[in-house]
């Protein structure tokens, strides 16, 4: 499970009573919803939540470096909060389904000096690609 609102209630932001809601929809384990989802989620806690402030906290939540924003082939953005957690995404290319997985060893280490053509790497992110059980 995420750790998003400890993490948040320790760096001291402001909980509003929207912004609590938001976190908490995002909360969670393999969490990757849309902002729209995120909305729609947040609206049946807290029916008065507009799109905008929806949008707006996501916004500030990705700035803050407390949730990671993932985009999958043209698709519409996905919010994940185990932004503290290193890990990759498995993603089905047919629904669009995003899961987290942590593959063993170091994706950094595999890439050979040779390939990296003089960069100083610093990031890998890796997505995997396949069909998820109901879609295969």
């Amino acid at each position: 499970m995420s750790d998003l609102l400890e993490r948040l209630r320790g760096r001291g932001w402001r909980m509003t009573s929207q912004r609590r809601v938001v976190a908490e929809v995002l909360d969670g384990d393999h969490v990757h919803l849309t902002a729209d989802d995120v909305h729609a989620r947040a609206a049946q806690r807290l029916p008065e939540i507009s799109r905008a402030t929806v949008y707006n906290t996501l916004g500030e939540l990705v700035s803050l470096g407390e949730v990671i924003e993932v985009s999958t082939d043209g698709r519409a953005k996905r919010y994940d909060p185990n932004a503290h957690h290193p890990h990759q995404h498995l993603v089905c290319s047919n629904c669009g389904t995003v899961r987290d997985v942590h593959p063993a060893g170091n994706p950094l280490a595999d890439l050979p000096a040779e390939e990296r053509f003089g960069f100083t790497v610093s990031e890998v992110t890796v997505t995997y690609r396949g069909l998820c059980p109901s879609c295969a």
